[in-house]
């Protein structure tokens, strides 16, 4: 599984079709930033293996930030509901996140994407070092990643999560208990 390939193309989910304002070509670059990203962090993974961190890597997933995921962030910071606005102030709507197995290698990982010639580094939150409230802690980096959209290369913002398992667990609790039940009281 180390050298697992991505064989599907990354697709905007099914519930952008209908949407008016988030729709499948809004999606379409961030979906190909995706694909894009996601080869950098498993050419970064190798790099790491090839320096004796064999099974550094836990796991990697991906994902595009819902329509009313998007329309809620955009909200909370008092911006319009709009493609443009989104494009320029959220950084998130395409997400990735690896899982490693020490903080070391979240802080190797992240230094050897930094340096990478295939995207550009942003910035970089360390809630490692700085835990949230909620003990929430991970090192979240902004990279530009470059696509093709409609035959010119533009720079698309990506969001890395970079993690340990116990992390990852805390996350996936805090997520739930924080969340959760305010999408549950908003559809009630």
């Amino acid at each position: 599984m180390q050298n697992a390939v991505c064989s599907r193309t990354m697709h905007a989910p099914k519930w952008v079709a209908c949407d008016p304002v988030f729709s499948p070509a809004f999606y379409r670059p961030y979906e190909s930033a995706v694909e894009t990203a996601f080869l950098m962090l498993c050419n970064t993974r190798n790099r790491l293996d090839e320096q004796g961190n064999q099974s550094g890597v836990r796991a990697m997933t991906f994902r595009l930030k819902s329509p009313g995921s998007i329309r809620d962030k955009l909200a909370r910071r008092g911006l319009p509901v709009t493609s443009e606005a989104a494009c320029s102030a959220l950084h998130d709507i395409a997400g990735l996140r690896v899982v490693l197995s020490s903080v070391d290698l979240v802080y190797r990982f992240a230094s050897l994407l930094r340096a990478s010639s295939t995207a550009e580094y942003v910035g970089m939150r360390d809630y490692i070092s700085s835990p949230k409230k909620s003990g929430y802690r991970s090192l979240h980096l902004i990279m530009r990643v470059p696509v093709l959209n409609d035959g010119l290369t533009v720079m698309i913002p990506v969001e890395i999560q970079l993690r340990t398992s116990a992390m990852d667990i805390w996350a996936s609790i805090e997520h739930d208990v924080c969340y959760k039940p305010v999408q549950s009281a908003l559809q009630a």
